[in-house]
Parts: structure tokens; C-alpha cells; sequence
């Protein structure tokens, strides 16, 4: 069957630019270079593609002599021909040429009860239900379905019994129908009896018209006119996405289109101007309005509008296209659940061998096991007592370890109980010892406050005694004074001598503040005394323990000169500073 092992490499290449349009499945295997010519032009002429005659002989300028195999010819085909395919071209054609080309050679040549033209829609509605695989079959669930869906339009009854025993019987022989012997099966009236060729012929029609043209409703109404507002019978096409109208049902004649979207919608209208069963389809650009020729096929036409403007809006198939997916899934499901059951089957039955043998080896292990225990229990009894014995002595052993185990731990928790009173006893001297340095820090803070404040009250004594003796040598130079100013002088002087009185009284009243201070000073150096005195009994207990802290203790201070009024603020070389600036500013005032 020539035409049935092209299918291997014109129906793939099809299949894999995505056009999945199998009806090249049946053009010839061997091909001569003049048919190949031939074919060639054919095909881009059907498909809408240039022809280049120029490539096929460049493609082909080795092969001057014999046939032209597949090989050879698909790379051509796939890149001169199928890469150029935009897919506005005629597929009933394209289908009609490669049915001329094989219809010849494998069709029966026993009478049909169907005619040439039903042959080759039976043909095309194989490739449509056939498996996506080589070689081409139709399962018997397709085969079912088609069946039935000729029955319904034949307006018969469906016999399922009579189906299934074809069914069981086509099962024991093969997976499937080639499409020869699908067309066999219905030129034979085998599931037709009763009906004549017309009614037959009639069904095939419809099928093929619903399932290839993607026909989903036809018939006669009348329409509208949107101009002279008059009512023309005519026949109405349904698709997927539009409604086309011709002047009669052999489609000679077209008068227009009804482009269909998701925008779309109809309506019932009411009767009116004496037409009844009226509805109304609303596109954008224009509104159509058709009346059927009785209520239920109004119903029937609105429904089946309805139905293909709601598949537009939500990007459905057609219901058939839907409903072929859904049935190869199914048995692609269904095929795949059978394949995981067989593993499974082969799984368990191998497992269960597995397992067998498994049995027969713990089996063997056993029995050997058994005489093999039968000799370890009699050394056994044997070494019981030796190891009773043994066991005793280790017994003994082990709670006279146990023993002194426990007598260490009792040990080590006395001493880490002591050890951690030592703690606790140092930390607290630690806190003790904190406090004694914070009072001598605080007592250094009030000695140096007190020492401040003498130095600033000898610096104000001084200042005095300076001002004393410069009104003791302003006096001095008054008195050298002519006895015309003496008076004057004398009345400067008891002046002075009123401020020198007020400046004695000042350092009498800073001598107070000084012994006041001194005595302050006292009460401090006490205070330090005493806090020196903690430190070094603190000092000597943190000795007394292992020398664990270190006493921080003060620098050691430069020697204070000592006063009439008690400790100086100043060291002796600032005093011996003082008095010689003292000294200085005596020489210049005398």
C-alpha cells in the first residue's frame, strides 16, 4: 500500500509545522523525477506556495536517473513547500489531490453501497479521527463514535449490541481500521440496514460537514434585507466564528458573511410585519434580523448562535474538535493506567518469584540453623555454669567499684561545696573592700576641696599684705611731703588708715574662714586616716588569702610646708618664688 507509507514523511513533516492537517498521508512512496515535477507544482498550487522548478532540479541534479525515494524528496518537500505554507489554502483540495492520487490504488474493488464522493469524505473523516501515529488506524472508540453519529443523522436507532460483538471481535485481530477498510465497513450497510444509498449518503454529508467544515448548523431562513428592507429566503451556514448565507444550499452563490466575536449576541424579537419566529443577531458594525420557519427551529438557531459566540469569548474549539481531545485524553489516560497496571502486574510477579525464592533460601537457613542450634546448645550448656561464675565475680567487682565511685563523688561534692563558701566569702570581702576605696576616694575628693580653698585664701592674704605695704610707703612718701599738704595729707592718711582698719577687719574675718577651713581640713585628714587604716586591714586579709585581690592604693604626694595658720597650699619652691616677688616690689616702693 504505497499510499499508506508516505505517510511517514509528507504526513510528519505536516504534523510538525503545526498545520496538523494529516490527508498528505496517502501520496505515493517511490516516485519518479517527471511525477515528482508533477507533485511538486501540484502541491504548491493547492497550498498557495510559488513554485520553484529551479531548486527541484538543483536539489535533485545527482539524481539524474531511477526513482526518487522519500528520502530524498522530504528535505525538498519540508524546505521549498511545507516551511512556505501560510494556511490560506483550500484543505478540501488538498485533500481531493492526495485522495486522486491513492484512491485508486487501495480502494476495494468490490461494490460499495456509497459512491465515489461519500468514499472520500468517509476518507477525510478518518484523517480527522484517526491516531497520531504511523501506520494511520482508527480505534474502535472513534469508530463508535462515528457510527453513532451516522446512525443520528440517518435518524435510525443505535444497535450496541450488535457493535460490541464487532467490537470483541475486531479486538482479538488488531488495535484498529485502516481508512480502506473504514470505508468498507460502511459501503458494506453493515451498521445501515434498511437505508438507502441517498439517506446513507445524506448522513455521510452532514458528518463531514460538522466534523471537516466545522459546520455546526445549516438550513433555510429568511433574512432582512438592510436597504430595501425586504425578507429573502436563504441558506444559512454556521461556523466556529461566522454565519455565512447563499442563495441555495449547493453553496454556488454567496450573498455575504456574519463575522462572529465575543461581542457579539442574539436576541428573540417579537412578530412583526406579518413574519413570525424572528430573532435578532447584534454584531458591532451591524445588526441582522432572520426569521426562522418555525418556533423550534428558532430555538434551535438561537441556541446554536448563543453556544459559538460564548466558545469565541472564552477561546474554546468547536464542541466536536473539544470533545475529540477529550476522548484522546481519555484513552491516552486509559492506555497509561493499563501500562502502570501491567508494571505493577510484572512488578508483583516478579517480586512474588523474588520472594519465593526467598523462602526457599530462609527455608534452607533454617533447617541449618536447627542442626546448627542443636550443637550450640549443647556447648551452651556447657559454658553456662563457667559463665554464671564468671558473671559473679564481675559482680562483685563492679559494686566494690561502684563503691568507691560513690565515696569520690561524696568527697568532691564536700569540696566543691567548700569551694564555693570560699567564693561566696571573697566575693563579699570584694564588695566590702569596693565600699572602704569609694570612702577614701571621697575623702581625697574633700581633702583636695579644702586644699583649694586654703591656697585661694592665702592668695588673698597676700594680695592684702601687698596692699598694706603700698599705703605704708604711700604713707612714708607723704610724710616727706611740704607741710602745705600735710594737712591735706593727714586728711588722705586718716582716710586710708578708715580703709586699712575695714581691710583689717576683712583678714580678721579670713583668718576665721582660714581656721574654719583648717578645721574642715582636720575632720578630713581624719577621715583619710581612718579610711587608710580599713584599707590596710582589708590589705592584710586579702593577703591572709592567697593574695587573690591587690589593693589599689594612692601615689605617694609631695611634702606640704607648714604655716602660722597651718598646712601651706603651695610647695616650697613657690613660696620661695613668692617671697622673692614679695622682696621685689619692696625695693621698688622704697
Amino acid at each position: 500500500m504505497k499510499g499508506m507509507m508516505l505517510w511517514s514523511f509528507l504526513g510528519k513533516c505536516w504534523w510538525h509545522r503545526s498545520y496538523c492537517y494529516p490527508g498528505s498521508a496517502f501520496l505515493l512512496l517511490v516516485l519518479r523525477r517527471s511525477f515528482v515535477h508533477v507533485l511538486s507544482h501540484n502541491l504548491c498550487t493547492v497550498l498557495n506556495v510559488p513554485h520553484d522548478p529551479v531548486a527541484l532540479e538543483e536539489h535533485f541534479r545527482d539524481d539524474d536517473e531511477g526513482p526518487v525515494s522519500n528520502q530524498g524528496y522530504m528535505p525538498y518537500l519540508n524546505k521549498f513547500i511545507l516551511e512556505k505554507v501560510q494556511g490560506n489554502f483550500d484543505k478540501v483540495e488538498f485533500n481531493r489531490m492526495c485522495w486522486t492520487l491513492c484512491a485508486k490504488k487501495n480502494l476495494s474493488k468490490s461494490p460499495l453501497l456509497i459512491s465515489d464522493e461519500d468514499a472520500f469524505k468517509v476518507w477525510v473523516i478518518f484523517n480527522f479521527l484517526s491516531e497520531d501515529k504511523y501506520p494511520l488506524i482508527i480505534v474502535p472508540e472513534e469508530i463508535e463514535y462515528l457510527l453513532k453519529k451516522l446512525t443520528e443523522a440517518m435518524g435510525a436507532g443505535w444497535q450496541q449490541e450488535q457493535f460490541d460483538h464487532y467490537k470483541i471481535a475486531l479486538n482479538t485481530s488488531r488495535e484498529g481500521l485502516s481508512a480502506w477498510e473504514l470505508i468498507d465497513l460502511i459501503g458494506s450497510g453493515q451498521f445501515s440496514k434498511g437505508m438507502d444509498r441517498q439517506t446513507v449518503s445524506m448522513a455521510i454529508n452532514e458528518v463531514f460537514n460538522e466534523l471537516i467544515l466545522d459546520v455546526l448548523k445549516q438550513g433555510y431562513m429568511l433574512k432582512k434585507g438592510h436597504k430595501r428592507k425586504n425578507w429573502t429566503e436563504r441558506w444559512f451556514v454556521l461556523k466556529p466564528n461566522i454565519i455565512s448565507y447563499y442563495v441555495s444550499e449547493d453553496l454556488k452563490d454567496k450573498k455575504g458573511d456574519i463575522i462572529l466575536d465575543g461581542n457579539c449576541c442574539v436576541e428573540a424579537l417579537p412578530d412583526k410585519d406579518g413574519k413570525k419566529c424572528l430573532f435578532l443577531i447584534k454584531c458591532l458594525d451591524k445588526s441582522f434580523e432572520i426569521s426562522a420557519s418555525d418556533k423550534k427551529k428558532k430555538q434551535e438557531w438561537i441556541q446554536a448562535i448563543q453556544t459559538t459566540v460564548n466558545l469565541l469569548r472564552v477561546g474554546s474549539p468547536p464542541p466536536h474538535k473539544e470533545a475529540r481531545q477529550k476522548r484522546k485524553e481519555l484513552r491516552q489516560k486509559l492506555l497509561a493506567e493499563q501500562e502502570e497496571l501491567e508494571r505493577q502486574m510484572k512488578e508483583l510477579q516478579t517480586a512474588n518469584e523474588n520472594k519465593q525464592k526467598e523462602l526457599e533460601t530462609v527455608r534452607k537457613q533454617l533447617e541449618a540453623a536447627a542442626a546448627r542450634a542443636a550443637e550450640e546448645e549443647k556447648k551452651r550448656l556447657q559454658t553456662q555454669v563457667e559463665l554464671q561464675d564468671r558473671f559473679s565475680l564481675e559482680l562483685e567487682r563492679e559494686k566494690m567499684v561502684r563503691q568507691k565511685m560513690e565515696e569520690q563523688v561524696a568527697q568532691k561534692s564536700s569540696e566543691l561545696e567548700q569551694y564555693l563558701q570560699r567564693v561566696c566569702e571573697l566575693e563579699e570581702m570584694y564588695k566590702q573592700l569596693q565600699e572602704a576605696l569609694e570612702d577614701e576616694k571621697q575623702a581625697r575628693q574633700d581633702e583636695e576641696t579644702v586644699r583649694k580653698l586654703q591656697a585661694r585664701l592665702l592668695e588673698e592674704e597676700s594680695a592684702k599684705r601687698a596692699e598694706l605695704e603700698k599705703w605704708h610707703l604711700q604713707q612714708q612718701q607723704t610724710i616727706q611731703m611740704t607741710e602745705a599738704e600735710k594737712q591735706e595729707l593727714e586728711n588722705q592718711r586718716m582716710i586710708k588708715e578708715q580703709a586699712l582698719q575695714v581691710a583689717m577687719q576683712q583678714l580678721e574675718q579670713l583668718e576665721l574662714e582660714r581656721k574654719e577651713a583648717l578645721e574642715q581640713y582636720e575632720e578630713v585628714k581624719k577621715k583619710l586616716e581612718t579610711a587608710a587604716n580599713n584599707t590596710k586591714s582589708w590589705k592584710d586579709k586579702v593577703a591572709h588569702h592567697e593574695g587573690l585581690i591587690r589593693l589599689i592604693e594612692p601615689g605617694s604626694k609631695n611634702p606640704h610646708l607648714i604655716t602660722n595658720w597651718g598646712p601651706a597650699a603651695f610647695t616650697a619652691a613657690e613660696l620661695e618664688q613668692r617671697q622673692k616677688s614679695w622682696k621685689g616690689k619692696k625695693n621698688t616702693s622704697e
